[in-house]
């Protein structure tokens, strides 16, 4: 996942932690969230995000970054791996990583693309595939925090196969665009999120909206140019991109 280069107030905690495997549940048949216990968690915000080191027998080492995907629960962190091609990390987390088992953690990281729901002002959140991960995280967040600030959220994928997070995401009124595929009956035909969509299911443009789009980047691209063209201010749109490379 490539991330905006950008100044943030949080940094990454230093060194690396063990983190436990302590459960696990598939959202789709490629991607796994993932319940990691790790003692002496010092917390993270929404939007936040961690690397993941796994170590070989022969001493090789890899490491990517996953996006958290809840707020922390006492010594649980919560991860959603998605399966790519070829990827040696997301792989084995994905189909191998057991229950019981180990791997290095280190952060939290970022201070950019993050949102406080104790702080942070009404927030429009935008997410396309796996995207949605760090949009679930603010989403929970605001939920266990109860907070009233407005915000709204929209989902951006391919098929009703590669949904993560099911009926959560319906209680939390999240819109869904597929643009491939849609269930049976659903009242919207398969295709690209659209600017008039963004504006009946979004907030509309203030001083006081922070903008989030994740996802790969053409679908971050086409958005925030959308947001722009309906009036956002760009200096309140935040983007976090998933590169090809890596996982």
């Amino acid at each position: 996942m490539a991330r905006a280069a950008v100044p943030g107030r949080l940094t990454a905690a230093r060194g690396w932690r063990p983190a436990e495997l302590a459960g696990e549940r598939f959202e789709t048949p490629t991607a796994r969230t993932l319940l990691l216990r790790v003692a002496d968690w010092p917390g993270h915000l929404p939007g936040q995000h961690v690397d993941v080191r796994l170590t070989a027998p022969d001493g090789y080492r890899a490491v990517r970054s996953y996006s958290l995907a809840a707020p922390a629960d006492g010594d649980i962190v919560e991860l959603t791996v998605q399966r790519v091609p070829d990827g040696e990390v997301s792989g084995y987390l994905v189909d191998e990583l057991p229950v019981g088992a180990s791997v290095e953690l280190r952060g939290p990281v970022g201070g950019w693309f993050v949102w406080d729901p104790a702080t942070g002002g009404p927030a429009m959140l935008v997410a396309g595939g796996s995207g949605v991960v760090p949009i679930m995280a603010m989403l929970r967040a605001r939920r266990a925090a109860n907070a009233a600030v407005p915000v709204r959220a929209l989902y951006a994928l391919r098929t009703p196969a590669q949904r993560y997070y099911g009926p959560e995401l319906d209680a939390d009124g999240v819109f869904v665009a597929y643009t491939r595929r849609v269930p049976e009956g659903y009242p919207r035909d398969p295709g690209r999120l659209t600017a008039a969509e963004l504006t009946e299911h979004g907030l509309a443009p203030a001083p006081d909206v922070t903008c989030y789009v994740c996802g790969p980047t053409g679908f971050v691209e086409a958005t925030a140019a959308q947001l722009v063209e309906l009036g956002h201010d760009p200096a309140l749109i935040r983007t976090e991109r998933f590169g090809p490379a890596g996982r």
